[in-house]
Formats: C-alpha cells, structure tokens, sequence
C-alpha cells in the first residue's frame, strides 16, 4: 500500500483557504500514486473549532467543502476530518435544540463520498470540550477497504485507550489501521505518544499510521510528529516536529521496512520550537504584520524579542526601551545591544517625564503616604501606554513579556506589563526561560551574557531585585509545578520537603492573583496545565 500523509497547518474558520490546501495535497498524491491519503482531524474546518459548530450556517458550509473534495477525488481514497450533521431535521428546521453534530473523517474515492466514520473517544478534559460540542458515533469496528487491503480508521482519542476502536478493527480483521489527529503539544508528549502507539500496534498485530496536524491555534500549539509504526512497535516513520510535511510511504504490510525518521528534538529546542510556531502563526493568522516589544534589557523581554525574530524575520519586529529614574545603565545597554544584534528596530523613549507629571497630578491626593506599590505601578502602566499608542498608530501587536512564575505569583502590572496582545512564556516558568535562553545562544549568540547573568529586576524603584519579593527561582518553580500543574495540596507539597513558609505565602500569592490572569493576554501551552484553556479556577474563591 502507497500511503500519503499530509502534515499541514490550517486556519480554523477558514474554509475556503483550507479547502485549497487539501485540494492541493489530494493533487500531489493522486499524482504520487497513493493509494490513501490521510489529512488531519477536522482539516477541512481547523481544529479546534469550538462554539463554531453551533452555527448551523458554518456546519452546513463545511459539508458543502467535503461534497467539493469528494467530486474531485480520484483512484486515491482520501480520508479527511470534518464536522457531520447527524440531525437531517434539525437541517430543515434550523432548530439548533434538536441539531447533533460529530467528529467525523469522510472517505472520498473515484468522485464520490464513500462513506464517514464518527470519532467514538471524545475527550473531556484539559484543553479538550469535546462532549460540549459532538455526539459519539457507534461503529468502533468501522473497516474500509483501500487498495484491496481492509484498513481500520479512526480519530485521535480513540486510539489512547487499550480498547478503543483500533483494537477492535484489528479484532475485526484491519490489516493496517489510521489515526488522523488534531493533538496539541505539550513538553514530552512527543515520547508519550510513541510509547502509547507502540503499545497498539503490537497488540494489535498490524502497522499503525498516526497523521497529526501542525502549527499554532490560539494558545495550542499542534506538533505534527506523524508517525508509521511496525507491528512490533518499532517507529519505521518519523516526521518532524513543528514543521509541515507530505509523507509518502510505501508500506509491505507483510515486512514493513524503516524509512524516513527524523530525530526527535531536545527538551529545550522542543519547547523553543512550540513558541516560536505558536506566536508566528498567531500573528499571522490574525492579520497582523509585526509586534513591538518593551525591551528592559532582562532575561525575559530579550528571549521574547528573540523568539519573535526567529518567528516572523527581525524587519517584523519593533523593540522598545522605556528607561525610567530607575533604570540601571547596563540594562539601557543590553537592551540596544539585543537589537543591533538580532537586526530589529529600536527605539529609546525615556518615560521619566511622563512619570513626574503623574506624581504631580497625583500629588494633592498622595500627600503624606510613602511611595510604594502605586508609585512603581504608575511606571509600568506607562509603559503599557506607549506600546498600546504605538500598536494603535503603526499596527503591531504588542507582545507582553511575563514568564510563568510571575504570572502565577501576581508579581506582574495589570494594564502595565501585562498589556498586550499575546504573551510568548505565559506558560514558561522562570527556570526554564534561562534555559532556553541559553540554548538559543548555542545556535547563535544574540543574548548578551550581561542579560543572562545580573540577578532579575523590575527597576521600579531603586535597587530592587525580584528576590525582595520572590524567593529564589530554582525554589519557586517546583512549588508552583506541584500546586498548578499537579493540584497537590499545602500539606503535601511542605511533605516533600520544601519550605512552609515559602510554601504557605506562595500558594496564598497564587489564589489572590487569579482575577489578574484571568485578564491576562492569551499565550502558548507547552506543560500539561497552562492558565487559561487548562487551569478552570473560579476568580472570587474562599477555599484555601
């Protein structure tokens, strides 16, 4: 059997320009051959399509799409995800009480729409609604016969439990079985996901063809990783992480052979390349040609600005230093020297100014009080006003800057440093930041050492250190992976031998600060629980 896969990244929403893009890809393989070409779930809507579904018009549009692939099929059966309607009265009628809609890949062969099978699995957890949106089909056996070989087809989750629906195609005598995906990313799922089908297709018996889309959706990030396993589990076909790809496998279902398998990347370049592909195809996506950055000359801000460099070209990226009273020179300096070394614009605005008129009008008011939180706020929601007035001038997104733990902690502005239209390390813990920091510097040397080094600083006030506030980073991350990421309680994580206090005053900081998140600017997913799609907590909260 001549396999095809196309690997692609496709607009939810979009149609018409997703339409082109399969229409395309089924071209190149009917030329190629293939007896089966596998295209990701829901490709012809995007994944994940949320409240759209509800939208009778968008379902109805959707399978007109699919009539449209299927009249130009050919000898190559294609197999591609859509959204079916299950409910023809609710068509007729428009009653969206009585509509009922599935997760479904369709069969096109020879000009026609053969037949369509229904994704039994629906996850309902993490990112994953999909029992909001999709009724369940009801032939986990579901077989079709491709090039003379009976073939098991299913969709993504049905393929992670033991006894889901490939199992029983194979049972029921599947010679090969498919799984076209929409799965997001996350760091290490890469490795999970091989184990897992690994494990399928030696108890099944027979190879397994994983097709995954690719590219950036909101905050999920999809990695692609398509993948071709032997009977015995062994990958025989890898395809690259974070990048586009057609596969065209000719596959002895007798002795499967090894072919193309492409290494998997390291811990710290996997995540580089999630946020990079997250924040390019967010801008893009939505239309915006370029990003402007605060740049303070810190850790943060000079890996976001790198990473938006790599993402949409240095011409695409707009750097800005906002020194204040408290500015040190050295962070003035490493901000100019990351832009002349990356290529991008910069520009000095000194906020000084601006930050005086403020004490002044708020002088009569603030009379007799220290200078404090307010005072150093004001700096921050300057800042955010002279990139908003850019973005809204010229038309960039602003990019905010915040990493993990501070957004977990609360130790960020809201409407200051917070503001912005997408926040790359939203889901990048501190520890982390450095470390992709320093892989980044191994392919080319663009953070200056000075940045990397001198110990983390809003400069909101003189002298000030975020260990004034935090404690260490390498003693705070793992306490907040353990409370966010894993719920583990107070008493458990100060069981594990970490410190009460530091235990007790940080769990505190995190349930105050879920009204700031909760206003945060969407970023990339990379760990197993982000704020937002992820962490569901309620904002006004009295358990502790």
């Amino acid at each position: 059997m001549l396999i095809a896969g196309a690997q692609i990244d496709l607009l939810v929403g979009g149609l018409d320009a997703n339409e082109a893009r399969i229409a395309e890809v089924m071209d190149w393989a009917e030329e190629a051959g293939a007896d089966v070409l596998l295209l990701p779930e829901l490709a012809v809507t995007g994944y994940p399509p949320e409240d759209l579904v509800l939208r009778l018009g968008f379902v109805e549009d959707n399978l007109d799409v699919v009539r449209r692939l299927a009249a130009r099929s050919g000898r190559c059966t294609t197999v591609v995800g859509f959204v079916d309607l299950i409910n023809g009265r609710a068509r007729e009628s428009g009653d969206a009480s009585e509509r009922r809609v599935a997760n479904a890949a369709a069969i096109l062969h020879d000009g026609e729409w053969k037949a369509t099978y229904r994704k039994i699995l629906l996850p309902n957890y993490g990112v994953f609604d999909e029992e909001r949106y999709f009724a369940p089909g009801d032939e986990p056996g579901f077989l079709w016969e491709i090039a003379g070989i009976p073939s098991g087809i299913s969709i993504c989750e049905d393929i992670w439990l033991p006894d889901g629906p490939p199992q029983v195609q194979a049972e029921a005598g599947a010679k090969v079985l498919f799984n076209i995906n929409g799965s997001p990313y996350h760091y290490g799922k890469a490795r999970e996901r091989e184990a897992m089908l690994g494990d399928r297709a030696r108890v099944a018996g027979v190879p397994v063809v994983y097709l995954n889309m690719v590219g950036g959706q909101d905050e999920l990030v999809f990695d692609g990783h398509s993948l071709v396993l032997a009977p015995s589990g062994e990958v025989i076909h890898r395809s690259p992480q974070f990048e586009e790809d057609r596969l065209l496998i000719d596959l002895d279902l007798d002795d499967p052979r090894s072919g193309t398998v492409s290494p998997l990347l390291g811990t710290e370049e996997e995540i580089y390349r999630a946020v990079q592909l997250g924040l390019g195809d967010y801008v893009r996506k939505n239309g915006f040609q370029q990003v402007v950055i605060g740049l303070s000359g810190g850790i943060d801000s000079a890996l976001t600005a790198v990473i938006a460099a790599d993402a949409l070209g240095p011409d695409s990226v707009i750097g800005v230093s906002m020194p204040s009273r408290f500015s040190s020179e050295h962070s003035k300096t490493d901000a100019e020297d990351l832009a002349k070394r990356l290529g991008i614009r910069f520009e000095s605005i000194p906020i000084d100014d601006v930050f005086q008129a403020y004490l002044d009008t708020l002088g009569p008011i603030f009379e007799g009080t220290e200078a404090g939180v307010a005072e150093e706020n004001i700096q921050a929601r300057i800042r955010g006003a002279i990139l908003m007035a850019i973005s809204n001038k010229f038309g960039p997104m602003v990019l905010a800057t915040g990493n993990k733990s501070e957004m977990a902690a609360g130790y960020a502005t809201i409407y200051g440093d917070m503001v912005g239209g997408y926040s790359v390390l939203k889901d990048v813990f501190k520890t982390t930041v450095y470390k992709l920091a320093a892989w980044r510097n191994t392919v080319s040397e663009v953070i200056p050492e000075n940045t990397i080094v001198k110990p983390p600083s809003a400069e909101l006030r003189p002298n000030q250190k975020d260990s004034d506030s935090l404690p260490p980073y390498d003693e705070l991350d793992p306490i907040l992976r353990l409370y966010i990421e894993e719920d583990r309680g107070v008493e458990e994580i100060i069981a594990l031998g970490n410190d009460p206090n530091t235990v007790r005053r940080m769990t505190r900081l995190v349930d105050r600060n879920e009204y700031k998140r909760r206003q945060a600017a969407p970023g990339v997913k990379i760990t197993t629980k982000s704020f937002g799609r992820d962490r569901r907590l309620p904002i006004t909260n009295g358990y502790r």
